[in-house]
């Protein structure tokens, strides 16, 4: 009796608007055991898309964002890539960023692989730059607000991590020197911003996120 075999390779769909492009970059990863190419118009079979652009422009983020709502993970090979294009990147959701010049069958390949298995993968120099611009977003532009990157104020994170703890609306109010009207704010405005149903829901949320 014949046996079943389940093909385990990533499927992957090429997009590009320059057909040459998209035709080498495709041949590349044709060369990998592990990767099963589809045909672009297949793209809602593809767990991970290879976005070919000359630049992070708006046309480029908007067909990340349009691949991410069709269930795919997107790696983006890009010709040429400033700090603005990096960031704007990331920013739309892609999971790996490959510059065109670098784009050969191996690091492609580890690229996709990364981004099929939810990982990211960002060149270490283009990596520490990204650090950078986070650093001086958080220093210049949120912190003056009362902002952090994970979108919690500081306010907001003190009375997850005293609600974690078990504390009730009384208690923060007095560890945290506010009103009681305060704390229940603070609280009504997480649960309401995220969707959560009650605080437990919070702490969960803040938990899983590793903002406590």
């Amino acid at each position: 009796m014949q046996q079943l075999t389940c093909d385990t390779r990533v499927k992957v769909a090429v997009r590009a608007s320059d057909p040459i492009s998209a035709t080498g970059i495709a041949g590349q990863l044709r060369l990998r055991p592990d990767i099963l190419l589809v045909d672009e118009d297949d793209v809602a079979s593809a767990e991970v898309a290879v976005v070919l652009t000359d630049e992070v422009d708006p046309e480029a983020v908007r067909s990340v964002r349009a691949l991410q709502r069709e269930g795919c993970r997107v790696v983006m090979v890009v010709a040429k890539l400033d700090d603005a294009g990096l960031f704007a990147a990331v920013e739309a959701g892609a999971s790996g960023i490959v510059r065109r010049s670098d784009a050969r069958a191996e690091l492609l390949s580890k690229a996709v692989m990364s981004a099929a298995h939810g990982d990211g993968a960002v060149p270490p120099d283009l990596l520490g730059r990204l650090l950078d611009q986070m650093s001086r977003l958080q220093r210049n532009v949120l912190a003056p607000r009362g902002l952090s990157l994970n979108g919690f104020s500081q306010r907001e994170v003190d009375v997850l991590k005293l609600l974690g703890e078990g504390w009730d609306t009384s208690e923060i109010a007095t560890k945290l020197a506010y009103s009681e009207r305060t704390v229940k704010n603070v609280i009504h405005d997480i649960t309401t911003r995220l969707q959560l149903r009650n605080r437990s829901h919070a702490v969960a949320y803040a938990v899983r996120a590793g903002i406590i």
